[in-house]
Order: structure tokens, then sequence, then C-alpha cells
């Protein structure tokens, strides 16, 4: 199975911001919100001397990803395709999952409550809720891009890197840019806390390395609020009931 990931070459990153840009133009992010981030970092002193980098975040399309278990929606079954060998695998899935095939994490938009639980549990603090999404707003982010990669398209933030800085691909091929990029050293941002199997890494020299593990690493593994969820769960049999009547509308 493949496992997409992506490698950010801090020692090519410029801070151009052209990543996170380009990511709110082709999916129309609001302004104040992303599912991509730059953030500067130092300079600073650090055992291997001064620092300063970027910290270029998104979704990491974790081994375990704490938004899929946090997701109140109600389990549905889902047909999974691999595009490549036609195999077919059906789960249950809330609003959001983890593909099967693929390993991306994915938000069903038209499921999604809105709750916002799922962007509390998330440690790298990846997800958002989209006001502007339907009429309670729905969660986002980082999808790697899967409309784009349908059409045989990279991730926009990818394409638009101007230094060449992220590379995408299948972690589990081992002939891939990406496996390589593991081989020379790419660390995944993880503390005792948070070990959730993150599948985007990070890849540079020794203080710049050290500096961005040090300020962003997460050291708290969150939990959704309880209250958010409560609230999800009392609206769900009334959205079941919305969708009964809308059902019956349809038919006749």
């Amino acid at each position: 199975m493949k496992q997409y990931g992506m490698v950010i070459d801090l020692e090519k990153c410029i801070g151009c911001h052209a990543c996170a840009i380009a990511c709110k133009a082709e999916w129309e992010v609001p302004a104040d919100q992303g599912r991509n981030w730059l953030k500067r970092l130092g300079p600073a002193h650090t055992p291997h001397g001064l620092a300063s980098t970027y910290y270029p975040g998104l979704c990491n399309h974790c081994d375990k990803p704490a938004c899929v278990e946090a997701c109140p929606a109600d389990l549905e079954e889902k047909t999974f395709k691999d595009p490549v060998s036609g195999k077919k695998k059906t789960m249950e899935v809330a609003a959001t999952w983890k593909d099967p095939f693929d390993g991306t994490v994915q938000i069903d938009k038209d499921r999604c409550l809105g709750c916002g639980a799922c962007a509390d549990a998330c440690p790298y603090e990846a997800r958002y809720v989209n006001p502007e999404l339907g009429e309670d707003g729905k969660a986002d982010k980082c999808t790697f891009c899967v409309e784009r990669r349908a059409a045989g398209l990279e991730p926009a933030c990818v394409q638009t890197c101007l230094a060449g800085a992220r590379i995408f691909g299948d972690l589990n091929d081992p002939k891939s840019p990406v496996a390589k990029y593991v081989k020379k050293g790419a660390i995944k941002m993880e503390s005792a806390a948070v070990k959730i199997g993150p599948n985007v890494r990070y890849f540079g020299n020794k203080r710049d390395i050290h500096l961005l593990t040090e300020t962003s690493t997460p050291r708290v593994m969150p939990e959704a609020s309880l209250r958010r969820v409560m609230i999800a769960r009392m609206v769900r049999p009334v959205i079941r009931e919305v969708k009964k009547k809308l059902s019956i509308f349809d038919m006749s």
C-alpha cells in the first residue's frame, strides 16, 4: 500500500510564503486561516550554533490520526478503490478517515457536522472550521490536493515552491525522492507524548532541525472538546431526520 508523504528541506526553503498563498488561492481558504502555514524561527542559539529557519506546516496525514478517532459523526460504510490495482476495500468511517490505499486523511464535507472536535484533537493544529462552508461551517485542512493528484498533478504547494523545498511522494516506495530523504535523515516532529506517526518530515542541518523541534514539536496530546462532541451527538438525530424527509421529497 502507498503512504503519501512530504519532506520539507529546510536548507532550500527561503520563506517566501508561495506555498501558503498557492494553497489559499487553489482552495479558497479564508484569509485568517490556512491549510498550510509558514512561521519564521530564530535567530536563536542552539547547541550546534546560531540558527534561523522556517516552520512550513500542514496536515501530517498521520499513521494514527487523532482527528479520525475524535469525529462524532455516524459511521457509514464507504468503499475505497485503488486507482492502480483496482482493488476495493469497504470500511465503516465517520466524516473523516484515513484512506486505506494511499494513506491520506480526508474529510467528507457533506457529512461533517462542523463541531470542530477533530480540530481540537489535532496536536499539530492542522485543522480548522471554515465558517464559509455550509450554515455552521465545515472542517477543512490539507488533503495533499487529492483532486489535483487525481488529475495527475502535484499538490499546489509543491508545484509553486520556488526553491524546490517541498518533496512529495510515496514513503513506502524506496525509490521515491521522499523515501531517499528519509534515508538521509529527514525527521518526524514527534515527542514522548505525541507519537501518532506524522508523514510530513523535515530535513536540514543540525542547528536548524534543533530549533525547529525545540520550538514547534507538540508536547501534549490534546483531547477533543467534550462540549463540542456532546453538541454534535445531540444534533446528529436531527440531521438524520432532515435527510430522511429530503429523500422522501426526492422520491416524489
